[in-house]
């Protein structure tokens, strides 16, 4: 593998502390000028991977490249890369000039240059004319901001952020996504992004890892995790899910809930158990006799922009349906669903072994 094609590679990285290791072997390659997440639960180990890259601290074992460079061995400030906190971690007794210069300051930078680059800095994420403003006097989005032009004004090669948005109140969080995504574009810099927030993930980035227990569980784009997980950990913690226990039965045909259906799924032996997932927009409330499954409504809650039903079948199946439809109580239903809506997955099939069926299949 040339490493120098990448903006960061990690081969064989693993982390222990006494006895508990953290990371499992971790290997990424992330390409130069995309938007990259680190997708999981608290203690997953995702930070602990950014603070790697940063030089905060060292592997146990394994490699890590910058743009082709080995990094083990350097230290933090001499990594061409910059970290945004979830804190933040901006100086309260400095204003937001000086505490977007004071990098630059302690490189001792000329003060032209410092004032050209900071200006642009603050142009950049749309806070021109705050340069006097107290750190105590910006908003959660403003600081946060600030925190991101201190970051890009030393002109990294690579931006962290750990959980920069955690701290946002909804709407804020919202919109600072679409901020953040965009700047990463016009920077063209590779963003590395730290979250325990699927619907952040799939909304920012071009490329997810979902991680668990020190381990990569799953990558991809976030139309292949989402569509295409690889097993309940990842179709639980990317979006809702209805997973029911099911038997493949030849290639493109499983049995569950009693009834054999049409699927897109092969690879996989006959009679093995399995898992289906459906999602809940998939699924369309019918007359029961029009439906591949029949159900009994439980209960229906208002959404915004659908209901959110929730029905039983026969077997006592829970099912979870977004739909416009309105349903009541006690009603029974009919729930259609399409081939490519059913999602088959294997009791630990590997990442590799996943993707091996999936392109053989393709093919």
């Amino acid at each position: 593998m040339e490493t120098a094609n990448y903006s960061v590679v990690l081969k064989g990285v693993t982390k222990s502390y006494d006895d508990h290791q953290v990371l499992k072997t971790i290997d990424m390659e992330l390409e130069k000028g995309k938007f990259y997440t680190l997708l999981g639960p608290s203690g997953c180990g995702k930070t602990t991977i950014l603070r790697i890259i940063a030089g905060f601290t060292s592997a146990t074992s394994g490699e890590v490249y910058l743009d082709g460079k080995n990094l083990n061995g350097i230290a933090a400030n001499q990594r061409k890369v910059n970290t945004v906190f979830q804190d933040y971690a901006l100086f309260p007794h400095m204003n937001v000039y000086d505490n977007i210069a004071f990098g630059l300051s302690v490189k001792n930078v000329d003060k032209a240059t410092i004032k050209e680059k900071v200006t642009d800095a603050l142009k950049m994420v749309q806070l021109s004319g705050y340069e006097n403003r107290d750190i105590a006097e910006m908003s959660g989005g403003q600081r946060q901001r600030v925190a991101i032009a201190r970051a890009i004004v030393n002109e990294p090669e690579v931006l962290l952020l750990d959980e920069p948005l955690s701290a946002l109140d909804l709407k804020l969080r919202t919109d600072m996504q679409y901020e953040l995504r965009e700047l990463q574009q016009r920077l063209g810099i590779t963003f590395v992004f730290v979250t325990h927030d699927q619907e952040e993930a799939l909304a920012m980035s071009d490329w997810i890892y979902v991680m668990n227990n020190g381990e990569i569980v799953q990558s991809g784009t976030p139309v292949d995790i989402y569509d295409e997980p690889i097993n309940r950990y990842v179709a639980d913690f990317i979006g809702e899910s209805n997973i029911v226990d099911a038997k493949m039965i030849a290639d493109y045909r499983v049995e569950f809930v009693g009834k054999e259906f049409d699927c897109e799924d092969a690879g996989i032996p006959a009679g093995e158990a399995v898992e289906v997932v459906i999602r809940p927009e998939d699924i369309d409330i019918t007359a029961p006799e029009q439906g591949k499954l029949v159900a009994t409504v439980d209960t229906m809650l208002f959404r915004g922009v659908f209901n959110e039903v929730i029905a039983y079948d026969q077997a006592g199946n829970e099912w979870m349906i977004h739909t416009t439809d309105k349903v009541q109580p006690g009603a029974q239903v009919g729930l259609f669903f399409n081939p490519e809506d059913i999602h088959v997955m294997r009791f630990n099939e590997s990442e590799a072994e996943f993707d091996a069926r999936l392109e053989q299949y393709e093919d």
